[in-house]
């Protein structure tokens, strides 16, 4: 008697999916456990394996079809002979997409690409990245672990891409230094060390920024030497399977992997010069303090850097689109993150947009109106920053003329696996669909290399967790208040504040509080979001909590060291249920 091969249960809250790759066709062979469909929600990517050994009979739905939980996908003749299917790398078993905040993993499987030139018999490497940002150099790392022969194609004159060049890691040095100069105004005198006159050195400070820049980018260039991994210097071209050119020059791979990264976004009608009208690259090189920045965008980018150049002694102005700062963001937070930012000086224009920017002798004149039509006003400004996020780096790369297929803004589309439609072609990182993450596009570059290998890569979107280095910090793991709402969770809230802390306390840093979301039948933790001090160290333990599926109940029956800001994510995971032990 057939066996029937239904919808399995999906996860909390999750009650239909779509059908979206047949992997098995009626009258084929299949195995106990071996993927036969994959179906698609708007959270998670799953794989539905076969019970048992035997034949495929029928399809009970198609490619597209939208499925109930419990649902006849497939009949199977258990035991009973069938055709053998060709051989496939092993894939991994799931593949969890994300939410509305975080990753948009595909829907759907990339269209098939139109027929291209044999792939080569014999190749020069297993694998070719192109890019050496974290997703790549990551990516590359792991697949030279696991035996493959790994090349980089890198352009820049030195490995790490945006983030270790003009990015996270320069930022983050500019972010400390500007925190150690505005303490030391400020805050040191409450501790009992008083400083008359405190000096701002500007050329030091960006030195060292520098010299931070260069350790770490020479520390890829040692791990890739550790690795044995090539690296071929020059612009990459994808031509087709097995093949790319670097600088016109042909090389051959078995697997090529696009890892290109992203570029700053622009506005029309205004122009970049990173002198005076600057990207996030030119805002990291200013030679002096502006008395005036306007920051265009209130998202994450433009926040750090105002806060560097604010703490050094500019007038720093946020003009945003919508009326609120860091969307996505936890509304909560991100309230309370606007009232510090303005008590630190920041003046907010939210609900604005520029329609106009004009150079003149002494800076910028920009024209700002609402978001929604009204009166239009000026600023001025002695430098501009546009920080109105980041595109696709996936131009002048031959892409499109390989006949991989693009989305509506220019990402490349992948399946759950991070194939291309075009056989041996993957993509990860920022150059796809998903939070533009250093450390996403790390973990997609090692799931990669793992599945490439037959093992089962995987990577948890729901447990990507979001930093913002500002002070106070803010950082984010899985869901929002707002998006548990929409879904219709039924949810309890603990919360605790920095300033019941002791350590915190003893820091002088208790602006902020910890507040941890778990499922009101269940218990387990859904999100988890902070504001306040080291917030993004301390929301490895929430991101932790979320990838093993703990409770909140987990989270504060475990000891803590007394006293430690850790403390704060216990008591909030113990107000959850009502019982913080020290508000």
């Amino acid at each position: 008697m057939p066996i029937e091969i239904k919808v399995p249960s999906l996860g909390e809250s999750v009650t239909t999916a779509t059908v979206g790759k047949w992997l098995k066709q009626p009258g084929d062979a299949v195995k106990a456990d071996e993927p036969i469909v994959e179906l698609e929600t708007d959270k998670v990517s799953v794989e539905v394996p076969a019970p048992a050994d035997g034949r495929l009979e029928s399809h009970a739905v198609a490619e597209g079809d939208e499925v109930d939980v419990g649902a006849v996908l497939a009949t199977l003749e258990k035991g009973a002979a069938g055709n053998a299917a060709s051989a496939k790398p092993a894939p991994a078993k799931s593949a969890a997409k994300s939410d509305a905040k975080s990753a948009e993993a595909p829907k759907q499987a990339p269209k098939a690409a139109a027929p291209a030139a044999d792939a080569p018999t014999q190749t020069d490497y297993d694998v070719i990245v192109i890019g050496a940002g974290p997703g790549g150099y990551v990516g590359a790392i792991r697949a030279a672990q696991l035996g493959f022969k790994v090349a980089c194609v890198e352009k820049r004159a030195t490995l790490g891409g945006t983030c270790l060049n003009v990015g996270c890691i320069p930022s983050k040095a500019l972010l400390q230094s500007s925190e150690n100069f505005h303490a030391a105004g400020h805050d040191f005198a409450a501790h009992g060390v008083v400083i008359d006159s405190v000096k701002l050195d500007l050329a030091k400070m960006q030195a060292r920024k520098a010299d931070i820049v260069g350790a770490n980018v020479k520390g890829v260039e040692y791990l890739f030497k550790k690795n044995g991994i090539t690296w071929l210097k020059g612009h990459g071209k994808v031509e087709g399977t097995g093949r790319i050119t670097v600088d016109g020059k042909p090389v051959t791979a078995k697997h090529i992997i696009v890892a290109s990264g992203s570029d700053s976004a622009n506005l029309p009608g205004i122009e970049i010069d990173e002198k005076v009208i600057v990207t996030s690259t030119g805002a990291l090189e200013l030679s002096s303090v502006p008395k005036r920045l306007v920051v265009i965008g209130g998202g994450v980018i433009g926040l750090e850097l105002g806060s560097v150049w604010s703490r050094l002694g500019a007038d720093v102005t946020v003009v945003e689109f919508l009326d609120r700062l860091v969307p996505g963001t936890d509304n909560e937070v991100a309230t309370q993150f606007q009232k510090l930012l303005v008590k630190q000086g920041f003046k907010m224009k939210l609900g604005h947009k520029v329609t106009k920017a004009e150079k003149t002798k002494s800076g910028v004149v920009l024209t700002v109106e609402p978001s929604a039509g009204g009166q239009a006003e000026t600023l001025e400004a002695d430098v501009v920053l546009v920080a109105v996020g980041r595109t696709a780096a996936s131009k002048n790369m031959g892409l499109e003329e390989a006949g991989i297929e693009l989305d509506k803004r220019g990402r490349i589309v992948v399946d759950a696996h991070y194939a291309t439609n075009v056989p041996g072609i993957y993509a990860i990182g920022d150059v796809i669909a998903g939070p533009m993450l250093a450390h996403k596009a790390e973990e997609e570059g090692v799931a990669l290399a793992e599945l490439l290998a037959g093992q089962a890569g995987h990577v948890n979107y729901d447990a990507i967790p979001g930093v913002i280095y500002t002070w106070p910090e803010v950082a984010s793991v899985g869901f929002t208040e707002e998006q548990l709402k929409e879904k219709g969770t039924e949810y309890k809230i603990g919360k605790f504040p920095f300033m019941a802390n002791g350590r915190a306390r003893a820091l002088g840093m208790t602006d902020g509080f910890v507040k941890v979301l778990a499922c009101k039948k269940t218990d387990r933790v859904l999100g988890v979001h902070i504001i306040g001090p080291c917030a993004g160290e301390l929301i490895a333990e929430a991101t932790m909590a979320i990838e093993f599926g703990a409770s909140a109940e987990d989270i504060g029956r475990v000891c803590h060291a007394h006293p430690t800001l850790s403390e704060a994510v216990k008591e909030a995971a113990l107000g959850a249920d009502g019982r913080s032990l020290n508000i």
